[in-house]
């Protein structure tokens, strides 16, 4: 029980603030984790004595849950206007005084309607519901007063255990380095074995002890979605589910609606008006007599096929099509679609936001160039500088000069100069050797011996990473280090100590990392240095090569590092000592007062070499970049990265391009500096933006207009050090200032809240993590696949349901044409053309498959699109389907209608019926021929949707005596009557086609041609 008391002592300042603080995504700053401000107690191993609830440690994606499913689906279903209207319609039959035919004509659509999109719903919740399911699963061992038991790895807790744990937050961030996390304090002196098997071991606290307050900080924490990457850890659950940090930093699951579902719904409003229109000119030629407002009513239902039930269904079902498609694409091999709602928005993309690591780098770092001022060596010329270092030990002459200080007065040789830089690259560093056991040699003896093959290097770095794997491969090995000292092991296999005396670690506002070391062997102290050539050029003795050999590496996209040295003396080195001590115990200032020391010894250093890192992209991002960039879609680059690092990775990966100037936006604190900051920018032309976090947010809060006009104008932007809130925030300005569609890519849990405010979300899926494809729209493998989704199912899923919600509203526009021309003869009676079967027939088995199959045609050939970019830039102006096309088809519509009209009205013998039949066949022959005309690129199943159709019609004219004559239709007069209905009707259209096609060709005909 006391035990317990000493845990909730520890925890209750942790619990004083929820982990989203400071990071305020909304003005309900509760969702944030700032609304609650009470201390948090955590009861171990007695949670009957928790005071408050906390949430389930699950995570959730779905939309709806079992109870909100059918409301929610309905909602979003019958918020589109023409569902709406129909469900009017379908509700207007139960009134005897409106009814025109039997219910199922009306009911039968609209249910059909509604059940695809239940099932197609229930279908994607069912598979989020797995994919929680899979991730909520996840087992990890729990103490208990009982013993061992598992339960889910979806939290993040404060470490208790002694030592110290390297964690890897790759599935998070997608940062593949490793994180030092280390145990509160007060419990770093307790004996391993107090925590080994039972809860009531954890802690002893008697009466009469004084209370422990201890304040945590980030390094006593462990995130959710990390891996202990070495180390065991006993830990105290602080907070779990919709607490956790990474699911406050992103926004619910919505149901994105795609622009161009908004575009059909506008049409949809648009044929409503026609609809009204038609039917008060209907009323108004009767002059309004009688009962005219039932009248009114009438027509309306006796032209509701202006307005098309089946449009909504025709579009859900390509919409089906196009995503079995994408994931059947073998060239994008993986390929995951979530949301099959949004396919057209792959074709529309005008804004591309990305995130850095991970998604267009590897985040593996690799060597590329030491440089020493006179001489530098690439990749294809180690082995010299391995030479150097092999002769720098092995020579006696050499090695008696290493050990001379005063051999610094001598002019250097090369083979001198190389191994003191690397040298001072295997030194430089925050980088530990770790040893595991590989089967054949356990822990104790390969940490013993320093086995090559169990060696494993942690950091927080991987830029460090690579320099110590660099400096092993040329012959200085780093093989041991703990707090106080280092190991280095030369090509000869001797051992080099180092005492540790000092280190300064890398800080964003420095740019620099030092380290004061202590040569065992001779006593040398040396003070080495490594940062960013920007702050180091103040601090090396003055040069005429640094700033040029800089500019060079970093325009071929390397991260350069100025490595320095400073010899000291005993005295030297005790007198800083001293004041350094002093500055930290200063109670005012101290921060100030301790890199004021530090700086005393700044001064004057030995410029040694310079080091380039390249940063691994991945697989053909510059050529997938470039193709975006053709096709029209401007690129940014958001990431939490520094901006000296993201500079370099948007010039590797081409995203700024070799004649493009860069404009760093300087950091800014204030509006007058936001304001000069601006202005300046705003003289530039055709430059590339980078700008920092902290100086987006001051633009933003007093200049956003400004600055996002600025933005846009820019070829390419890399915004650095920006939180996942900022993120989102980005792509939501975006969205409502320019009114184009957007894009955010991203690969870890940081870039869940940009994916799903975007309106197309891609997750890029691997070693990183499943968090953001869980969460995206689209989920890839590789950035490359982002090419093809976009240019060739993008493209040809906007234009194909362009084409296919065009075609039905043409079908639909035709035979109410004919109604009101049949009204309009007959003294304007509410008289349906077409009764019963014949009018669901007719936009069912009749027409639905020929008119459905244009989902396979295609203008270009993949190879095309992929070739030629440019014709996804024709795209983005939304021409395949605009209030132009949409006029035109109506057109076509109204000429064929009164074609097929007026022609049976004129033809016809004797017999009413002969009107139908001949009115019908030719409408449903119409129907088929301009499928056929319409048709680019021929697939065996357009054949087999055009024959079968015909053959269902020709089959049924057995049943449909009620309807149309049997024997009439199989007569010759019938047969000439329909055919030159038929030709009359189709023949000009072709005509105009074939001359426009001629004379005007669209792009797409003159790469086919």
């Amino acid at each position: 029980m006391q035990n317990c008391s000493y845990i909730s002592a520890v925890l209750r300042l942790f619990g004083t603030r929820g982990p989203g603080a400071g990071l305020k995504c909304c003005p309900w700053s509760r969702c944030c984790g700032m609304g609650d401000f009470r201390p948090r107690t955590v009861w171990l191993g007695h949670p009957e004595k928790r005071e408050q609830r906390y949430p389930r440690n699950v995570i959730n994606n779905q939309k709806y849950n079992f109870f909100t499913f059918l409301p929610g689906v309905l909602f979003n279903q019958f918020k589109y206007f023409f569902n709406l209207y129909f469900l009017l319609l379908a509700c207007s039959q139960f009134v005897n005084e409106l009814r025109l035919g039997a219910l199922y004509t009306y009911w039968v659509p609209l249910g059909f309607v509604l059940i695809i999109t239940i099932v197609r719903e229930a279908v994607e919740e069912i598979r989020c519901y797995c994919r929680d399911k899979e991730v909520n699963s996840q087992i990890y061992s729990k103490l208990s007063t009982r013993g061992v038991c598992y339960s889910i790895l979806n939290h993040q807790f404060s470490s208790l255990i002694p030592g110290s744990c390297f964690l890897r937050t790759d599935q998070l961030d997608g940062e593949t380095d490793w994180k030092l996390r280390l145990p509160v304090a007060c419990t770093q002196r307790l004996p391993t074995a107090a925590v080994s098997h039972h809860t009531k071991w954890l802690l002893r606290y008697e009466d009469g002890d004084p209370p422990v307050n201890e304040s945590l900080s980030i390094e006593n924490t462990l995130w959710a979605s990390t891996v202990i990457a070495s180390g065991t850890v006993v830990g105290v659950v602080i907070y779990t589910g919709k607490e956790l940090r990474s699911v406050m930093n992103t926004s619910n699951p919505r149901h994105k609606v795609g622009l161009f579902d908004l575009e059909v719904n506008c049409l949809t409003k648009i044929l409503f008006g026609a609809l009204v229109v038609v039917s008060l000119v209907m009323v108004a030629l009767q002059h309004f007599a009688g009962r005219w407002y039932l009248q009114i009513f009438r027509f309306l239902l006796l032209f509701s096929n202006i307005v098309p039930i089946s449009l909504r269904v025709n579009l859900d079902m390509g919409k089906m099509v196009f995503s079995w498609m994408i994931r059947r694409d073998s060239k994008i091999p993986g390929t995951v679609v979530r949301a099959s709602t949004i396919p057209e928005q792959l074709g529309r993309i005008s804004y591309l936001l990305t995130d850095k690591t991970g998604t267009l780098t590897q985040n593996e770092m690799v060597f590329r160039r030491l440089h020493l001022g006179t001489v530098a060596y690439g990749m294809d010329s180690m082995d010299e500088v391995q030479s150097h270092v092999f002769s720098a030990y092995t020579q006696k002459s050499g090695h008696s000069y290493l050990l001379s200080p005063a051999a610094t007065k001598v002019r250097k040789t090369i083979s001198s100069r190389v191994h003191e830089a690397v040298k001072a690259i295997a030194l430089v560093h925050c980088v530990t050797p770790v040893y595991e056991a590989n089967g054949v040699t356990d822990q104790a003896e390969a940490e013993q011996h320093y086995e090559d093959t169990c060696r494993v290097y942690q950091a927080a770095s991987p830029d460090e990473v690579s320099l110590v794997q660099w400096t092993e491969s040329v012959g200085l090995t780093l093989v041991g280090r703990d707090h106080n000292s280092m190991q280095l092991r030369t090509p000869s296999g001797q051992i080099l100590n180092f005492t540790i005396l000092q280190i300064f670690p890398f800080t964003y506002e420095s740019k620099r990392m030092g380290i004061i070391v202590r040569d065992e062997s001779t006593g040398e102290i040396s003070f080495y240095m490594k940062g960013a050539d920007v702050v180091m050029a103040g601090i090396v003795q003055y040069n005429d090569w640094l700033e040029e050999e800089c500019g060079n590496m970093a325009r071929e996209g390397l991260r350069v590092l100025v490595v320095s040295k400073k010899s000291l003396t005993e005295e030297q080195y005790q007198d800083f000592e001293a004041r350094y001590i002093q500055a930290k115990l200063s109670v005012h200032d101290r921060s100030l007062k301790v890199a004021t020391v530090i700086e005393s010894l700044e001064m004057e250093m030995e410029l040694l070499c310079l080091t380039g890192v390249e940063d691994q992209l991945q697989a053909d991002v510059r050529p997938t970049l470039e193709i975006l960039r053709n096709a029209g879609i401007k690129v940014w680059m958001l990431t939490g990265d520094k901006l000296e690092t993201a500079t370099c990775t948007a010039k590797n990966a081409h995203l700024v391009t070799r004649n493009q100037d860069i404009h760093i936006f300087r950091s800014v604190t204030t509006r007058g500096e936001a304001h000069l900051e601006l202005n300046a920018f705003r003289r530039k032309h055709d430059c590339a933006l980078v700008i920092s976090g902290d100086s987006l947010e001051v633009c933003l809060k007093f200049y956003e207009y400004e600055f996002m006009e600025l933005a846009c104008q820019c070829p390419a932007v890399v915004c650095c050090r920006c939180a996942p809130t900022q993120k989102a925030q980005i792509v939501r300005l975006l969205q409502e200032r320019t009114g184009k569609l957007t894009c955010a890519v991203g690969d870890g849990g940081n870039d869940v809240s940009m994916i799903q405010e975007a309106d197309c979300g891609v997750g890029v899926e691997g070693k990183e993590g499943k968090q953001a494809s869980l969460a995206a729209d689209f989920s890839v493998t590789q950035f490359k696949h982002l090419g093809r989704l976009l240019m060739v199912h993008g493209r040809n899923s906007y234009k194909r349901s362009a084409g296919l919600s065009q075609f039905v509203i043409h079908r639909s526009l035709c035979i109410s044409t004919m109604q009101a021309v049949f009204s309009s003869v007959f003294y304007f009676a509410s008289v349906p053309l077409y009764q019963g079967f014949l009018i669901i027939g007719y936009s069912t088995i009749y027409t639905m498959f020929p008119v459905f199959s244009l989902v396979l045609d295609k203008d270009v050939k993949s190879e095309v699109a992929m070739l030629y970019p440019e014709l996804y830039k024709d795209l983005l102006k939304g021409r395949p389907l605009s209030f132009k096309t949409f006029l035109i088809w109506v057109l076509i519509s109204i000429y064929q209608g009164n074609i097929i009209m007026y022609g049976a009205l004129l033809l016809f013998e004797s017999e009413f019926v002969h009107i139908v039949a001949i009115s019908f066949t030719s409408l449903i022959l119409t129907e088929l021929l301009m499928v056929a005309l319409t048709i680019q690129t021929w697939h065996w199943l357009m054949i087999v949707a055009e024959l079968l159709s015909l053959a269902c019609y020709i089959a049924s004219l057995v049943f449909l005596h009620e309807f149309i004559d049997v024997y009439f239709i199989a007569t010759l007069s019938f047969l000439w009557k329909v055919t030159v209905i038929t030709l009359v009707s189709c023949l000009p259209l072709y005509i105009l086609k074939y001359l426009r096609r001629r004379f005007s060709p669209p792009n797409y005909s003159k790469l086919t041609s």
